[in-house]
C-alpha cells in the first residue's frame, strides 16, 4: 500500500505505546522517599554551571524543565532537590520495567530509555482489549517495581499517533486516538507536537502558510513532500491518517560523548585529558557495535559562552589510536587552546558497518598489531574496570566522564563501566603501587 492510503479505509488499533514519566527523577523518588512529592532536579554533575537533565513533575509546575540551568532552576524553584544523576541504577529500572511489559505484552521496540512500543496482535487492537492490557502493565509495575514509576500510554493506530496519546494526559494518563478521532482529536494541538515537526521544520511550515493542524491535515502528500524537501512530508501525510509507515533507521549514525566539567577540571589541559578519555570510551563503543568511523568531531564549551567545534575525515579506522592522532590535530587548533571550558564532547561519525570494510592494501602486520593491543585493552577494561588501562591522554582523568545516558541510546555497562564490587573481587592484589607509564597505561 502506497504512503496514501485511500480514503475511507480502516485504520485498526495497532500500537500502544509506554512513556514513563520523568523517568530519572521518578526512579530517584522510588529510591529515597525523603524525595517523593518534593520538587527534584537531576544533574549531571553538580555544578552551578551544570544544567538541569531530568525534573519531577513538582519542579516543573515551577518551570524548571531539561536543559534549564541550576542557578535559574534554583531562582525558579527555591526549595529545588538537586540529585547528581546514577545512570547504572536508571538502567537497572529501565530493564525491570521492560520485564514487567513484557509480561503483559511484547515490547516491539525500545525507543528510548523512557518509552517502548508494544504492537498490538489481533487478540488486544480491540479498544477494551487494549485499554485492559495498558491498566495491566500499569498495575504490574506499580506492583512489582514501586508506584512512583508512573507512566502515560497511548494507543493508536501507529507509534506516530500512540506517542502523540501519551503526550495529551501526563503524568499517569491512558489516552486511545481511534481512526473515527481524526481529525477532529487533533486540530486543538500546536503542529510542533507532532513527531518530526521540530525547531527547524516548524518554523519553516509557518512560513508556508501551515500554522495550524487544520491546515497541516488538508495538505495533500505532494505538498507535505514538496515542504519537506523529501520523502518524510509524505510519509507525515500518511501517519496523520492512522497508516503504519515505520522510520528510517537512525542507529548507529554516530558514537560520542559529552560531559559538563566539575569546577576543578576547567583547565585546557584537563579538558583536553577529558576529550581523550571520551574519544576512549567511544572507540570502544564502536568496536563493540562492529563499526569503523570515517570522521571525528570534537567540541568544547566556555565559561563565557564561546564554543569550538570542528571535525576532521579520516580512512575508516577502529583503532584508538589513529583516533587519539585525529584528536590531537583537531586540539592543536588555536580555539581549542582558549579561555576555560565548562563542556566538552568528542563523536565519531561516518559510520561504517563492518561487513562494508575495506582492509588496507598496506600495512596490514602495524594493523593487525593495533587490533590485537585495542581487543586486549577492551578485555582488560571490562575485566577489571574502565580505566585500569588506557592511552596517556586521559592520565589523570579516569574517574570523570562517567557513564551517562542519552534518552536515544542506552549505554551497556558491560562496555561502559564495571561493577565496582566485582571490579574489586576480579582484580589482582597489587603488593606496590606502581607509578603510571607514558603511552597505555
Amino acid at each position: 500500500m502506497g504512503v496514501a492510503q485511500a480514503h475511507g479505509a480502516v485504520v485498526a488499533l495497532r500500537t500502544l505505546a509506554v512513556d514513563f514519566n520523568s523517568f530519572f527523577a521518578s526512579c530517584e523518588q522510588q529510591e529515597r522517599p525523603e524525595l517523593r512529592g518534593q520538587p527534584v532536579g537531576i544533574v549531571p554533575v553538580m555544578a552551578d554551571t551544570s544544567c538541569v537533565i531530568a525534573a519531577s513533575y513538582p519542579a516543573k509546575a515551577r518551570g524548571v524543565k531539561t536543559g534549564t540551568g541550576v542557578a535559574e532552576a534554583r531562582q525558579l524553584c527555591p526549595g529545588i532537590r538537586l540529585v547528581e544523576a546514577r545512570p547504572r541504577v536508571y538502567i537497572g529500572y529501565h530493564h525491570r520495567l521492560l520485564d514487567c511489559i513484557e509480561r503483559c505484552l511484547h515490547v516491539s521496540e525500545v525507543r528510548s530509555i523512557d518509552e517502548v512500543e508494544c504492537a498490538l496482535t489481533a487478540t488486544f487492537a480491540p479498544r477494551e482489549r487494549a485499554l485492559g492490557v495498558a491498566r495491566q502493565i500499569k498495575d504490574t509495575v506499580r506492583r512489582e517495581v514501586g508506584p512512583c514509576l508512573t507512566s502515560s500510554i497511548g494507543i493508536g493506530p501507529n507509534w506516530f499517533l500512540a506517542k502523540l496519546a501519551t503526550d495529551l494526559q501526563k503524568p499517569d494518563g491512558l489516552t486511545v486516538i481511534e481512526e473515527a478521532d481524526l481529525p477532529q482529536r487533533l486540530l486543538d494541538l500546536q503542529i510542533e507536537d507532532f513527531l518530526g515537526i521540530g525547531p527547524a521544520m516548524g518554523p519553516r511550515l509557518r512560513a508556508a502558510g501551515v500554522d495550524t493542524v487544520a491546515k497541516l491535515y488538508a495538505a495533500s502528500a505532494g505538498q507535505l513532500r514538496a515542504l519537506w524537501g523529501n520523502v518524510e512530508g509524505e510519509r507525515i501525510y500518511g501517519r496523520l491518517r492512522g497508516q503504519d509507515i515505520p522510520s528510517p533507521s537512525t542507529k548507529h549514525k554516530t558514537v560520542g560523548h559529552s560531559h559538563v566539567l566539575p569546577p576543578n577540571m576547567r583547565t585546557v589541559a584537563k579538558a583536553h585529558a577529558v576529550l581523550h578519555r571520551l574519544l576512549q570510551k567511544a572507540a570502544m563503543r564502536l568496536r563493540h557495535s562492529g563499526h569503523y568511523a570515517g570522521g571525528i568531531s570534537a567540541f568544547i564549551g566556555y565559561r563565557d559562552g564561546a564554543r569550538w567545534a570542528d571535525d576532521l575525515r579520516i580512512t575508516e579506522t577502529q583503532d584508538t589510536l589513529t583516533l587519539t592522532t585525529a584528536l590531537n590535530q583537531l586540539l592543536a587548533q588555536p580555539g581549542a587552546k582558549q579561555g576555560r571550558p565548562v563542556q566538552v564532547a568528542v563523536t565519531l561519525t561516518r559510520l561504517l558497518p563492518m561487513k562494508g570494510y575495506t582492509p588496507e592494501l598496506f600495512g596490514q602486520e602495524q594493523q593487525e598489531a593495533r587490533e590485537r593491543l585495542n581487543h586486549a585493552m577492551d578485555t582488560l577494561n571490562q575485566t577489571f574496570g574502565h580505566g585500569s588501562v588506557y592511552f596517556g591522554g586521559a592520565f589523570g582523568v579516569t574517574a570523570n566522564a562517567p557513564m551517562r545516558i542519552s534518552f536515544t541510546c542506552i549505554p551497556k555497562p558491560e562496555v561502559e563501566e564495571i561493577d565496582s564490587a566485582r571490579a574489586r573481587r576480579l582484580r589482582p592484589p597489587k603488593p606496590t603501587p606502581q607509578p603510571p607509564e607514558s603511552g597505555a597505561d
